[in-house]
């Protein structure tokens, strides 16, 4: 599968890792430029290209940047992705880092429906609570009894199941949690963030979780 990631920093640079391994054709890049990318690409495989050109013929392309530069993308930065394009958002609203975003205080929208307003496309949001180092260390088999569930919210169920899937190829389980106005139960502060867990123990925090945003994750 051909794969755009924007953003090589913890997350992004496991998951490049992680799927040139499985013999994915990624194609990687960053706010700095894919010169600086040479590492990660001689590492990997992956090829380093401007952000303009993440999503070029990518049927799956993963924003993994904070959310104060997202805004900042390129216009049309999905075009010319590949037909049934599913976005990940790995995304969290941290105010200290990001500033105030008013949509999401005072509208209440999700981070991932905020994202999905600002770069376009069918975006589900995954991995967002996940461990980065656990990306290369605790995938597991299907049917392991330790291996990990994460939650996945989506309003694209195919880019959902495309998501899905392609999670159930690195090692890992997932919970649907429902439509990107439902992941404010996989958001910072919520009992599943950063949860490691089975499907059960996901599938609960999932349910416990309350839409009141923690004080420490407002600005």
């Amino acid at each position: 599968m051909k794969i755009g990631i924007i953003g090589a920093g913890n997350i992004g640079g496991n998951l490049t890792r992680r799927l040139t391994a499985l013999g994915h054709d990624v194609s990687v890049a960053n706010s700095r430029g894919p010169q600086t990318l040479t590492a990660l690409a001689e590492e990997t495989g992956a090829t380093p290209v401007p952000v303009e050109e993440a999503a070029r013929g990518a049927e799956i392309v993963v924003v993994t940047i904070p959310l104060k530069g997202v805004p900042k993308l390129p216009s049309g930065v999905l075009d010319g992705a590949a037909d049934g394009l599913a976005v990940i958002d790995t995304g969290n609203y941290y105010p200290g880092r990001d500033g105030r975003i008013a949509e999401i205080e005072d509208e209440g929208l999700t981070e991932s429906r905020w994202t999905e307003r600002q770069v376009g496309g069918p975006v589900v949001k995954a991995f967002n609570g996940t461990y980065a180092a656990d990306i290369l260390d605790r995938h597991r088999p299907a049917g392991d009894p330790d291996r990990l569930a994460l939650p996945v919210a989506g309003d694209d169920e195919a880019a959902k199941a495309k998501v899905r899937a392609l999670i159930d190829e690195l090692g890992f389980d997932t919970v649907d949690t429902g439509g990107l106005d439902d992941s404010w139960r996989q958001q910072p502060g919520t009992p599943v963030y950063g949860l490691r867990g089975g499907v059960e123990a996901v599938t609960k925090a999932l349910t416990d979780a309350s839409p009141e945003r923690p004080s420490d994750f407002r600005s």
